[in-house]
């Protein structure tokens, strides 16, 4: 434990030297580095769409606009709220079963296969 904490200690003073030698360098840093974290966050708040939900839009002449994928984003964060892993989310006549953890659409369908349909394996429903 005592040479962990020596290992973290001599590594922040490399840090502060690094960093008080090369101040402009460290502003250049700094802004490269809110760039790349802020990509990372949003890579991490976009919704992927599975090969065979890609595949079901396709066939089913489904097109999402920009408005409809926000709407998208927020369903997928009341449910994470909620604690749900795999939702049913509906959206006007759209309906998409997604994995809330992998942020994945995992299937849509459109109004026509909503009726007479028995959704399993979900824990939670969103209705946006």
């Amino acid at each position: 434990m005592k040479n962990i904490n020596n290992n973290l200690n001599i590594k922040r003073l490399e840090n502060q030297l690094i960093s008080t030698s090369k101040v402009k360098n460290n502003i250049k840093r700094d802004k490269n580095f809110e760039e790349i974290l802020e990509s990372i966050q949003n890579r991490d708040s976009e919704i992927k769409f599975s090969k065979h939900a890609v595949e079901r839009l396709s066939n089913r002449n489904m097109n999402l606009n920009l408005e409809e994928i926000k709407r998208l984003k927020n369903a997928f964060q009341m449910a994470e709220s909620k604690g749900v892993k795999d939702a049913l989310i509906i959206m006007d006549d759209k309906a998409f079963i997604a994995s809330i953890n992998n942020k994945v659409i995992v299937t849509t369908m459109n109004k026509e296969q909503l009726k007479d349909n028995v959704f399993t394996n979900i824990d939670g429903a969103v209705i946006i």
